[in-house]
């Protein structure tokens, strides 16, 4: 088959509900290359701290609804994003996402290569 089709939900969230959710779609679509993820973040949530300079991996952060703020914590520098703006990001910046206002927001994740 040609293509492969995955809801948000098909699999399990790896963040507690309380804080939105996170799901990994790369299993359920099959994807060899891509990672790409969906990420809901409530009101104060923020994601993990991190870099991907171990997998060379960049990324990029779509805003789908709400507004984001992504900390780059060693540029000691925040990135604003509202909705259907992105950043692309180098592998080896250190970043976390936190929602700082007051609505429940909206990303797509996608990595690569993996």
């Amino acid at each position: 088959m040609s293509y492969d089709v995955a809801a948000k939900t098909d699999p399990e969230s790896v963040i507690d509900d309380e804080w939105g959710g996170m799901w990994f779609l790369k299993s359920e679509l099959e994807t060899e290359e891509l990672g790409i993820s969906v990420l809901e973040l409530e009101p104060d949530g923020k994601g993990m701290e991190h870099d991907e300079a171990d997998s060379g991996q960049e990324e990029i952060y779509y805003v789908v609804e709400g507004t984001i703020d992504v900390d780059l914590t060693d540029a000691d520098e925040t990135v604003t994003l509202e909705a259907d703006e992105a950043i692309r990001l180098d592998a080896e910046e250190p970043r976390q996402i936190h929602n700082r206002g007051d609505e429940r927001a909206k990303l797509v994740l996608v990595g690569a290569p993996l």
